[in-house]
């Protein structure tokens, strides 16, 4: 596996571990009420979200380079 591919490979793990840490959080916060974990659930989101981001940015700079 060339690291390009491990890179794109570890974005999408930590995009999907960050939506699961959002969405675990907010379930905790709907359970509790801590407003802690809506501050942790709405971070996890947001981290999510910059992943994509960097993820499509990083692959339209892929397209680019030559192998």
């Amino acid at each position: 596996m060339s690291l390009k591919a491990f890179h794109v490979f570890f974005i999408l793990v930590s995009t999907l571990f960050a939506f699961g840490f959002g969405v675990w959080s907010l379930i905790e916060h709907h359970r509790t009420g801590a407003g802690s974990a809506l501050a942790l659930a709405v971070f996890g989101i947001a981290a999510g979200g910059a992943l994509i981001a960097y993820g499509m940015w990083f692959l339209r700079k892929l397209k680019g380079m030559e192998s």
